[in-house]
């Protein structure tokens, strides 16, 4: 039976050592970015990130105008509510006779 401590620790430490220096080699053999190929990321990235920050700033101003118009609104329903109502004018005889008659009238057709 294989005990625990198989594979030692100096066995693992090697391994860990040479597992290390392959990644490294690896990423050394990488070939190196081409300059140009460099500068066209970069100025991509530039282009994207000012057309979000445009677009933040059009939301933002979209969001401001539409906090302002709110704010508008209420000031003017405020506005609205503290002017006094103005009571409908009186009726005169003939149309409260008009009323009176259609009143009459409904309860007549109801018998």
């Amino acid at each position: 039976m294989k005990s625990y401590k198989d594979p030692s620790f100096q066995d693992r430490v090697g391994q860990a050592a040479e597992a290390k220096r392959k990644a490294l080699d690896k990423l050394r053999a990488k070939p190196p970015v081409d300059e140009k190929v460099a500068a066209e990321r970069r100025a991509a990235r530039e282009l994207r990130e000012a057309a979000k920050a445009e677009e933040r700033a059009s939301r933002k101003a979209s969001e401001q105008r539409a906090k302002e118009e709110k704010a508008a609104e209420k000031a003017a329903r405020a506005d609205e509510a503290a002017q006094p109502r103005s009571a409908p004018p009186p009726r005169t005889e003939a149309e409260k006779k008009l009323a009176r008659d259609a009143r009459y009238a409904a309860r007549k057709s109801r018998q």
